[in-house]
């Protein structure tokens, strides 16, 4: 992904329409041990679009049959909401909450199971055909959460706190999630801390409010009361701890609309590429510092991870704002109209005191820019990689700046670090970091296989080797693609493989 590119004229509608909300509902399953509780999360699949790889708790959209099942105790939107949730909790982890579930065998629960999943009974049916009836106060009420404005896939989550029932158990079987397990929320919060387990906001704050519970009507109180949460929207994300993301509304090509802003560290901060220069965007940014500081926390420095425009706008103004230095690759600085206070070279080391100390290691990345840089926590092996990659879209590559031999080289490195969890400049947090990087690899290795075959030894221009290598593309986005074309081309130039004479291309050898 790139600032817009200059002169492209791509005619396309560029005002950011935020998604509508789709109803859904979790269900926060919890068991008592001893004093406290343990909690029962799943791991969403790495290859789904929403939250891919996350931890989280049984859950998921309305269907529209949910509002068919009665609920004893409410009606409307209540009932469909509680019906979502058991229907959820028992496709997910085979705990079915309802009167008279106590009756049926475990294998009688896994045919249930089995048929629901496969479509053979729908969830209404089942529960009359077996007798058992639905009861609001199995679920109660625990909290409300609506996707920030930024993520394309939205949903208005409602969250109910369910006990397991008496002999229930709760098994995750193959699918949509690759894990399930009970645990304590002090253990999960630990993996959270130490990046290994990401989670959204409101599973960190059920986490939080569990891992002190004292009786249910007290943890229901916490739990539908969270903080920074003006119109069940959370304004602090933190999908691991220390690392937090502010997502700004810029001008970016589509289908990305914002540039994430991150806020790194525990005590010191680093403010990494405040990208908006609209003060209503960026006055997002300086409002979560501004709570950070009133906690004790001090912004060391603005760092650039390059100096295309949707990630330096409102770096000028944040650091006058706040009276902190800039840091960048000199490269970087080359771009811009005020000061650098500090050039990061590769290799360096940013150290950040705080309850949890962070290392973020500096890497030279060129590729996208010459002065690329992204950061990497050397204890969870996290990276911020501005734009190695996307969430959303795709990374163009725009010579003389971008250099696709170098991009290359920087998406393998990046992958052989290793990394974990990337965190990009556009769209959500990318957990597998490697598999994402060699998926980059392999796309631009075949891209570069349809633009060498679309080179015949005769010659052809720069417009019809597009018209030919992207032809999976949109016309109207040619112009963009045109841009990384040239690039892929720059690279086989070098290699000896296409020459180049009078702006058309020719094949060499065989």
């Amino acid at each position: 992904m790139s600032e817009r590119l200059p002169g492209l004229g791509l005619g396309l509608d560029l005002q950011h329409v935020p998604s509508e909300p789709r109803g859904s509902a979790v269900a926060l399953l919890y068991r008592r041990v001893g004093a406290g509780v343990e909690v029962y999360w799943v791991r969403r699949g790495k290859a789904l679009a929403f939250a891919g790889g996350f931890y989280a708790f049984p859950g998921g959209k309305l269907d529209a049959a949910d509002a068919q099942v009665p609920v004893r105790g409410v009606t409307g939107e209540e009932a469909a909401l509680r019906s979502a949730a058991a229907r959820e909790l028992f496709e997910e982890a085979g705990v079915l909450v309802a009167e008279g579930a106590e009756a049926l065998s475990q294998e009688k629960l896994d045919a249930l199971r089995k048929a629901l999943l496969a479509g053979k009974l729908g969830w209404g049916e089942l529960l009359h055909a077996e007798g058992l009836a639905l009861r609001a106060d199995d679920f109660r009420g625990a909290g409300r959460w609506i996707t920030p404005p930024s993520v394309p896939v939205r949903f208005d989550t409602h969250f109910y706190l369910v006990e397991l029932p008496p002999k229930a158990r709760a098994e995750l079987w193959p699918g949509e999630l690759s894990e399930g397990a009970w645990i304590a929320p002090e253990a999960a919060l630990a993996r959270w801390n130490a990046g290994t387990a990401l989670l959204h906001p409101p599973a960190v704050h059920a986490l939080q409010v569990l891992g002190s519970f004292k009786d249910e009507a007290d943890a229901r109180a916490r739990l539908l009361t969270p903080p920074y949460c003006p119109g069940y929207i959370s304004q602090r994300i933190e999908f691991q701890k220390g690392v937090r993301v502010v997502a700004l509304e810029t001008a970016t090509l589509p289908p990305a609309t914002h540039t994430n802003a991150y806020v790194l560290g525990n005590g010191e901060l680093l403010l990494v590429d405040p990208g908006s220069g609209d003060v209503k965007q960026y006055a997002k940014l300086l409002s979560l510092v501004s709570s950070l500081k009133a906690e004790g926390c001090k912004p060391v420095a603005v760092v650039l991870t390059h100096h295309h425009g949707d990630h330096v706008g409102g770096a000028r103004a944040v650091k006058e704002r706040l009276g902190i230095p800039l840091w960048c690759h000199a490269k970087t600085a080359e771009w811009l109209d005020f000061p650098v206070e500090r050039l990061l070279e590769d290799g360096e080391v940013l150290e950040l005191a705080g309850d949890v100390p962070q290392r973020w290691r500096v890497l030279h990345t060129p590729g996208h820019a010459r002065g690329h840089l992204c950061l990497v926590d050397e204890r969870s092996h996290s990276a911020v990689v501005g734009d190695m990659v996307a969430g959303v879209g795709s990374i163009v590559i725009d010579p003389p700046e971008g250099n696709m031999r170098d991009y290359l080289a920087q998406l393998a490195r990046l992958r052989d670090w290793p990394v974990t969890t990337l965190y990009p400049a556009h769209g959500q947090p990318l957990p597998d970091g490697p598999s994402k990087l060699q998926e980059y690899l392999n796309h631009r290795a075949q891209r570069e296989a349809l633009i060498f075959d679309a080179v015949p030894a005769d010659g052809v221009s720069l417009a019809e080797v597009v018209e030919r290598a992207y032809a999976d593309t949109p016309p109207v986005m040619h112009p963009v693609a045109e841009r990384s074309a040239l690039a892929t081309l720059e690279k086989l130039v070098a290699e000896g493989r296409v020459r180049e004479e009078s702006a058309r291309y020719f094949r060499q050898g065989s």
